[in-house]
This record gives structure tokens, sequence and C-alpha cells, in this order.
């Protein structure tokens, strides 16, 4: 109970000190409307083969960090959705230098019968730039059939901040991805937290035609730990955290899901620590736990700032 109360005490001191200390403008940091309701619609259309292709995605748009997708094949002759068709689905991206990369995605998508649609995803990890472009290639089979499509494709900011990503190199010299996925909205209450956590497959032959999809491989990381520590890194809240949140484990979807508790709305950064299975650090750094009035907190190396 002692401890409990000494919680509780903390947290009220850093209330009281924001209200003397100079604080951000939430409000206009967001700069944004942002919505809180997603639905899928059209994203992108395309044709071959007798066959119209329907891209869908949240909103219509594609997003900077994950984006579900949702895929649908019709025969034009007939006006009939195709099931059960095998699809591929590369998304590239083409620098100012033409250099081509891509990013954590679903190559071979999975037919969902319940909804005759075909399901993927995509963690784009740079929006379209002036001297940059992204293109999606598909490659479809029906039964003896086989043609490829290809389209160009602009990819958005994300304006919602709880649906950030981050990029590194760990410390086993992988190439590391984590896209947070929920909250969307997130409260002034525990939260259920998700996030994909990917790794690219280093290639182990050289490039045949492009697009060559052996060097464009991504898979979802297994078996590791996302260690989570919340904070209010502003001056002005003294870099605290909360209590009741948990760390990030791996569901069978794939995912990592865990408890972020957000005890009001403003700043926070999520500071992470990624362990392998075997309890490696792959990135990421502990975090004072001082409480610091008018001093800004400091970070992990692994981390990402949301704000609500």
């Amino acid at each position: 109970m002692k401890i409990f109360n000494l919680v509780i005490t903390v947290i009220c001191i850093a209330a009281m000190m924001s209200c003397t200390l100079d604080k951000t403008d939430y409000e206009a940091e967001l700069g944004a409307v942002v919505t809180d309701e997603y639905e899928f619609e059209e994203a992108l259309s395309l044709s071959g083969n007798g066959y119209q292709i329907s891209l869908e995605a949240l909103n219509g748009t594609f997003f900077k960090g994950y984006n579900e997708l949702r895929f649908n094949i019709t025969d034009t002759a007939t006006d009939q959705v195709v099931p059960n068709a095998n699809i591929t689905f590369l998304p590239v991206r083409t620098d100012a230098d033409d250099v081509a990369y891509s990013c954590p995605h679903r190559y071979e998508l999975a037919y969902e019968a319940a909804n005759d649609h075909y399901l993927g995803y995509a963690v784009f990890d740079h929006e379209t730039a002036a001297d940059a472009r992204w293109e999606v290639f598909l490659t479809i089979t029906i039964g003896d059939e086989f043609f490829s499509v290809q389209q160009e494709i602009t990819v958005e900011p994300q304006p919602n901040m709880n649906l950030n990503m981050t990029a590194f190199t760990g410390n086993d010299g992988g190439q590391y991805y984590i896209a947070l996925i929920a909250p969307v909205s997130p409260g002034v209450a525990e939260n259920e937290l998700i996030a994909g956590i990917f790794r690219y497959n280093q290639p182990e032959v050289a490039a045949g035609d492009f697009p060559d999809p052996s060097q464009f491989s991504f898979s979802k990381v297994q078996n590791a730990t996302l260690l989570l520590d919340p904070r209010m890194p502003e001056p002005s809240m003294g870099n605290h955290s909360s209590p009741n949140n948990q760390d990030l484990i791996q569901g069978e979807d794939g995912l990592y899901h865990g408890v972020v508790n957000y005890t009001m709305t403003g700043n926070w950064t999520l500071n992470f620590m990624l362990q392998s299975s075997y309890g490696d650090v792959i990135k990421g750094t502990e975090v004072p736990t001082d409480f610091t009035p008018g001093v800004e907190g400091e970070k992990s190396e692994l981390h990402i700032d949301i704000l609500f």
C-alpha cells in the first residue's frame, strides 16, 4: 500500500509541475484531423487477361507504416469473383539513384473464402517522394493461366502518430522493422498494444530478372520479446511512466501483443528493448527511471514517439 501511495504521489506531483512549466500545445502539434473511422475502400484497380483486380486499403489510401490489404479478382466475362487463385504481391521502391528495394510484406496472399477476397499487408517505410517511386508487382495463376500486372502507387505520410513505425539495424547486423498496428485511437486507460516485427532476409543468391522476389524477402520475427517502458519525456512531465504495462509477446497471428497504460493525453514515447528468443538484446537500451521535472527525459536507442 505504501508503494502504491508513493506512485500516486509522484504522478500527482508531475501533474502539478505541468501547470507551472511550459507545456506543449498538443492540439497545434497534431496539425491535422485524424479520423477514428476506418473502412476498406478501393485504393488501386488493375486489369489483365480478362480479369479485374481490385486492391483495397483502409480508407482507400496507402500510408507509411502497417497497411492491411485486401485483394479481389473478378472475371470480367462472367462478373464472378475468382476463388483460390495463386497470387503474389511485391511492393518495390526505386530511389533517385535507381536503387530498388522493398519493405515488409506478405508475398503469397491468403484466400479468405468467407469474404471472397485475398489477404495481405505491406509496411511502407517511406512516403512517395519527387525523386522516388513505389510500384506494386502482382503475379496471378488461375488454373493453367498465368499473367502479371504492375502499377505505380502513392504512399502518403501517416497522419496518426499512434501508428508510427521505425526501421533499424540490430546488434546482430540484421535489418529490422517495428510497426504499430493498434490502438488506432487510444484512451486514458490500459490499451492493448499490437505491433508487427519484421526482418529482412538477406539473399543467398545473385539477383535474377527484375523484380526477383528472392532479393526482396522479409519474415515476421519469431518468438522474440519486445520489452516496453512508456514515458512522457516532455520537461513538464518529468519523464514519468505508468503502472500495469505489459511487454509484447508474439500471438498466434504472428503479431506482438502487450498492454500500454496511458494515464493522460499528450506526448508519449514507447521505449523498447527487443530481445531474441535466446534473451539476447537485438536493439534497445534501458531508460533512467528518475523523476526529472524541467528536464527532457532520455529515450531508448529503440523507441517510437506517439501522440494522442
